[in-house]
């Protein structure tokens, strides 16, 4: 009984939407039928992203954080993960490329921390890992070229030109055999920076290619 009040319910607000779209004034503001029903009935797309993924492919997004103020954000089929604490300044994730179940996730201090935490991290990364990467602060500090190394095994393309309070955020994989697409970087410039000595956030969102067995 109550799927079929919904059900009716629901056609009564499509027939009243059909009926203000086709008998009313063009000269009105269109009305979606998003707007008319609501974002609330409406499905939302994994990790809120703007199109769906395709069968074998992991939805994400990625979200640098915003000055030394707001932390970054990590969402992976559809699992949101962000930082609480206010002193790292790279958060990284990994997850299965078979299954996308998280394997592993780290936050470090890349302006006063040590260095050698995130080395350990990134030796243990096994083949065929998904790696997500999102900066906040600064996350070049400290980054030496070993550290640099491990971000170009997995993918990147903009590691080695990474400075000072610059943003970043990147998808990679363990085993690549070209560069990933999945990375954008901002560069701290007092002549651009939209943040007190901070570039602005940077985020991106993609369908990750599921690793098949």
């Amino acid at each position: 009984a109550g799927v079929i009040r919904y059900a009716a319910l629901f056609l009564t607000l499509l027939g009243t939407w059909f009926i203000v779209q086709t008998y009313f004034d063009q000269s009105w503001k269109t009305i979606s039928l998003r707007s008319w029903l609501g974002e609330a009935l409406l499905p939302q797309l994994m990790c809120r992203n703007q199109k769906s993924c395709p069968q074998n492919y992991f939805a994400f997004k990625i979200i640098s954080g915003a000055a030394n103020v707001v932390g970054p954000f990590i969402c992976f089929n559809d699992e949101i993960h962000s930082s609480v604490n206010s002193l790292c300044s790279a958060l990284n994730f990994t997850f299965s490329g078979t299954s996308g179940q998280l394997l592993k996730a780290g936050t470090f201090d890349m302006y006063s921390g040590d260095v050698n935490k995130l080395d350990t991290f990134l030796r243990e990364i096994k083949h065929g890992t998904i790696v997500l990467t999102a900066s906040y602060d600064d996350p070049a500090t400290k980054m030496n070229d070993k550290i640099r190394a491990h971000f170009v095994e997995l993918g990147s393309s903009h590691v080695s030109k990474l400075g000072f309070r610059d943003n970043w955020v990147f998808l990679g994989a363990k085993g690549l055999k070209s560069k990933s697409p999945f990375e954008e970087h901002i560069k701290n410039d007092k002549n651009t920076n939209k943040y007190d000595g901070w570039p602005e956030l940077l985020e991106m969102e993609g369908c990750a290619p599921r690793k098949m067995d």
